[in-house]
């Protein structure tokens, strides 16, 4: 079979997806915090259009991401391992293997933060919806959803980084 000719991926162990080159799509001073993050997406090993999968690990004082929340896409995370705390606009909860939460598109803000001293381990599901933006209610940063699907980053006063 040739190179143009190949089977398509049809199961994989997750672990073994390789992990985004680059860590974060934000700016300084907000790139270094994902540091602690590491990402692989799943869904694109498959081909998938309408929705991404993330197998997401946090080292110890990692973070998912900004607090955020977005404007038409949902989010659901469902935790493998570890105990991730879960910190919205409405409080905090930390939670543990097998929990799962969603967050509905211009619902609560949120994030998971690791204030453990063990990796946590979980499967991140978003939707791609067109037209996205991303709020941030703590940090000076807004985000677009660009038609080449890439997120373009500005102050909230529309200055760009």
């Amino acid at each position: 079979m040739s190179d143009t000719q190949r089977e398509p991926v049809r199961a994989i162990v997750a672990s073994s997806a390789p992990a985004r080159t680059k860590p974060s799509s934000y700016p300084e001073p907000f790139f270094s915090r994902m540091s602690g993050r590491e990402k692989r997406p799943l869904g694109d090993l498959f081909g998938l259009s309408n929705f991404g999968v993330n197998l997401t690990t946090l080292a110890p004082g990692g973070e998912s991401a900004l607090l955020h929340r977005h404007t038409r896409q949902d989010e659901f995370v469902y935790i493998l391992e570890g105990e991730p705390t879960l910190v919205t606009d409405e409080g905090e909860m930390v939670l543990s293997a097998g929990m799962c939460a969603g967050f509905p598109a211009r619902g609560t803000a949120h994030q998971l933060v690791n204030r453990s001293e063990k990796d946590v381990v979980y499967l991140e599901i978003g939707d791609r919806t067109a037209g996205d933006e991303g709020e941030y209610p703590v940090d000076d940063i807004k985000a677009v959803l660009g038609p080449d699907g890439r997120w373009m980053f500005t102050h909230k006063d529309g200055r760009p980084y």
